[in-house]
Parts: structure tokens; C-alpha cells; sequence
């Protein structure tokens, strides 16, 4: 049978560390130590003080859901409405609110609904997501990175290149889940946090935010299935969601089932698989299909390619007239099969170009948009957008987009400056400049080699 355990009350190990609780500590250790064991006592983890501080943590100017309460406003009374808050989850009298709908635009012209939660719902998720992050940061398994504490989107982009560059990778499988987050089967999704949680009164919170709705044109809709983006829960849900789905198949597929080398970087539902043979790459395909069709789940039909990619790809297509390898995009950059400077392989990585090109007109509108502002707040206005973009984007192989963005960014700022006024008209470049020095940085490498990395890290872990 399934081993359970209640886990000691939560105490104070030190102050001013959000988890800093004896009890969430334990929690962390027994997930650690046992895989297998259910939780079946966590609510009293949810105490006045970490709903507090979930409360701090939330987003100060995030925009406010159905109950039309912002973090200010709530702020003016918030001990005494965190202490009611408590009062009601641990009595059971606590009830969820719809969600507000909204849209943003997609960069392939779609909307993508968004659900802004009120704000004492926006609390309790996050109060809920510290206690649960603490048993399945145990579990989930270290190719996925989304969404995870001390993981970023940065981590996954060097795991994959140091994958596809020192691995034997000849094939990838770029793959997107189509609207995952809208289609979450709330069944499959609860049967998988009973795997775990054995509190009914937590499973009992997070059925209630799947199931409240939304508001819609005044209207409430039910919803049977999907968490809406936007809920802090959602992040988490979704990684428990696939942990089961894919993460744990995908992993013994690769240990049982491949006859070569296998890589896999998942973040959120967008991940990417490399192969060394292409029919481990086509059995895996067709299998994973039916796996997530178990689930209400299927892969986007234009956003799911295999392609011949690699170290030895430019040579095997140029001798079968294919052309020049494909390219896939991750998180932001296209990843292209290149040559370094001796000739050897080099797996370059550039900014997409859909997302330079809106970078560069949204910069353009809104300086135009500041023309009349004081040239000091423009321009230190301009000098954190482009720095950071460069924390992002300043990888090697990609510094000439960088910089490229800084290039027409300052020539769109002295055009608009000189269209202030007719006096403004006679601007010289060389007076233009001193502001461009003293108030933009210009962009450097922020981010080295990912092997460098990799290996600075390597011995880090050896030295403590």
C-alpha cells in the first residue's frame, strides 16, 4: 500500500526566509526520500504567515480580476484580511471567484485567453504552489524546465546545445503540444495529484479553481476542462500534468526502447527531442501521438517537425541535394547548423526574426510616442530596453542582432528628436552622441558557451 504521512506541524527555522518552516523543510526531505509516499496532512502548512508572504510576492501592479481589488487597495487592511482569509480556508467557508478573460495577441495573429484571477484567490494559489513545489520539485525530472524554482529558460537553451553539440544527434523532433493549457483534462489532472496528495482539503482548493469559470461579456461560463494561463497555480498543474503524460514515459522510452543517443528539453508544453537514428526518431513520434492522445492531448500539426539536424546534417543532405539543413526555433532563438571558424560544427542560435522585427517596431512607436518627453528619461528609458533585451538575447552567435537593435534604436531616437521643432531640426551627430554615452550602455556577451558554463558549474559542485 501507499505509505503516508502527516508531516510535523510548520515552525519557524529562521526568520525572514519564506521557507524557512520546519514543516516545509520536512516536506521537501520526505518527497525527497520517499517517491512513492502520500501527503496526507498539508493545509496547516497554509499559516497567516505564508499567506502573507504569497501576498508579497504577487505582482504589485497586475491587473485585478472580477472582484476589482488591487494589490494597493488590499494592502491598506492586509493583516487583518489575511487573518479572515485563513480563518475561511481552514474552515472550509472559502470560496473561489470566476476568473476575468482576457485576450493577447499571438505572433501568428491569434488571441490567447488569459484568466486574471481576483486577488485573495491569487494568494492562495501561490500559498498552496510553495507547500506542493516542495514535494514535486522532488519529483519531476531534470530535462523539464519550466516553470521551476532555479531553473530558467536559459538553463534549458544550454542543455540542449550542449546535447545536440556533444551528443551523437542527427535528427530533431521539435515538438508543440496544440492548446495545452486549454485542454488539461480535469480527471486525468486530479488522479495524478492523488498520486501524492492524500490532504482532501488541499485537492479540494485546486477542484474549485478548475472548476469556477470564467467571466466572459458579463457572462459566467463553465469550465469541464483546461486551466486558464494567467492562475498562479497553472504553471505548476501543468508541470504535474505532463510530468505524468510524457516526463516519465519519455524517460523510460529513451532507457528501454532507443538504440542510440536520445535528448530531451522540455519547457512548459513546448519541448525538443533529439535522435541519433531516424527510426528511433519516427517509433517515438507515432508513439508519443497515441500517449498524449490518451490524455486529451495531440501536437500542433504545423508546429511539430522532424527534421535532419546536426553535426554531420550540412554533409549528409548536400550529398543527397536536399540543400541546406532545416532550422527549428526554442524559446526565442532559431537554431541554425553552422561552421565556426576552423570549420568544425557550430550550432548557431539568432534571435527569430518574427520577434526582432516586432522588438524593433515597438521601440519605434513609442519613441515616437515620447517625443516631447525630457531627453534624459527617453533615453534611460531607451538604455533598459535594449539592456534588456542583451540579458536575453546576448548569447554567442547572435551578438550581431543585438547589436542591431541598438543601431536602429539610436537612429530612430535622433530622427525623432530632430522632428521635435524646427530649432531641434539642426541636431548634430556628434552632440546626439553624448547622450547616446552617457545614457545607453552599449550591449555585450552576457551569456558564454554553454559547455563553459556547463563545466564552470561541473567544477563548482566538485570544489563545495
Amino acid at each position: 500500500m501507499t505509505k503516508r504521512n502527516t508531516v510535523e506541524a510548520a515552525a519557524n527555522r529562521t526568520q525572514g526566509r519564506l521557507f524557512g518552516s520546519f514543516g516545509l523543510y520536512g516536506v521537501r526531505q520526505r518527497a525527497e526520500q520517499y517517491k512513492d509516499e502520500k501527503f496526507t496532512a498539508l493545509l496547516h502548512h497554509i499559516t497567516p504567515m505564508l499567506l502573507k508572504k504569497s501576498y508579497y510576492l504577487l505582482k504589485h501592479d497586475a491587473a485585478y480580476g472580477v472582484d476589482e481589488l488591487t494589490w494597493y487597495e488590499y494592502y491598506r487592511d492586509h493583516h487583518n484580511r489575511i487573518e479572515y482569509l485563513h480563518e475561511r480556508v481552514h474552515k472550509g467557508s472559502y470560496r473561489a471567484q470566476p476568473v476575468r478573460r482576457t485576450y493577447i495577441q499571438k505572433e501568428d495573429g491569434r488571441q490567447r485567453p488569459l484568466g486574471i484571477a481576483s486577488l485573495e484567490d491569487k494568494i492562495v494559489q501561490q500559498a498552496v504552489h510553495i507547500v506542493l513545489s516542495q514535494i514535486y520539485e522532488a519529483d519531476f525530472v531534470n530535462f523539464s524546465y519550466g516553470f521551476r524554482e532555479g531553473r530558467s529558460q536559459h538553463d534549458a537553451l544550454d542543455a540542449l546545445y550542449v546535447g545536440i553539440t556533444q551528443r551523437k544527434i542527427n535528427w530533431i523532433l521539435d515538438a508543440d503540444i496544440q492548446g495545452y493549457f486549454d485542454n488539461i483534462n480535469h480527471e486525468w489532472l486530479m488522479k495524478m495529484l492523488e498520486k501524492r496528495i492524500g490532504d482532501r482539503r488541499i485537492l479540494r482548493l485546486i477542484r474549485k479553481w478548475l472548476k469556477t469559470g470564467y467571466i466572459e461579456d458579463g457572462k459566467r461560463v463553465k469550465q469541464e476542462i483546461g486551466t486558464p494561463q494567467g492562475a498562479v497555480i497553472s504553471p505548476l498543474i501543468a508541470n504535474v500534468f505532463l510530468h505524468y503524460a510524457l516526463d516519465i514515459w519519455a524517460a523510460q522510452w529513451r532507457k528501454n526502447k532507443a538504440r542510440g543517443d536520445m535528448i530531451i528539453v522540455r519547457y512548459a508544453d513546448d519541448f525538443v527531442i533529439g535522435f541519433q537514428y531516424y527510426t528511433d526518431a519516427v517509433n517515438f513520434l507515432t508513439e508519443l501521438k497515441l500517449r498524449l492522445e490518451r490524455y486529451g492531448l495531440k501536437l500542433h500539426p504545423e508546429k511539430t517537425r522532424l527534421i535532419e539536424f546536426g553535426r554531420y546534417a550540412s554533409g549528409n543532405r548536400k550529398r543527397n541535394g536536399k540543400g541546406k539543413p532545416e532550422t527549428f526555433d526554442f524559446l526565442g532563438f532559431t537554431h541554425i547548423c553552422s561552421k565556426n571558424k576552423e570549420g568544425g560544427f557550430f550550432l548557431r542560435r539568432k534571435t527569430i526574426k518574427k520577434r526582432f522585427r516586432k522588438k524593433c517596431k515597438e521601440v519605434k512607436q513609442e519613441l515616437w510616442r515620447r517625443m516631447h518627453e525630457n531627453i534624459k528619461t527617453t533615453g534611460e528609458w531607451l538604455g533598459s530596453v535594449i539592456t534588456g533585451y542583451a540579458n536575453y538575447y546576448a548569447v554567442p552567435g547572435n551578438m550581431r542582432i543585438v547589436k542591431a537593435l541598438y543601431t536602429r534604436s539610436v537612429r530612430e531616437w535622433i530622427r525623432v528628436l530632430r522632428r521635435r521643432s524646427h530649432k531641434a531640426r539642426s541636431l548634430k551627430w556628434k552632440e546626439f552622441r553624448k547622450y547616446v554615452e552617457w545614457l545607453i550602455p552599449r550591449p555585450r556577451l552576457v551569456h558564454p558557451f554553454p559547455d563553459l558554463r556547463f563545466r564552470t558549474l561541473a567544477l563548482e559542485v566538485r570544489a563545495g
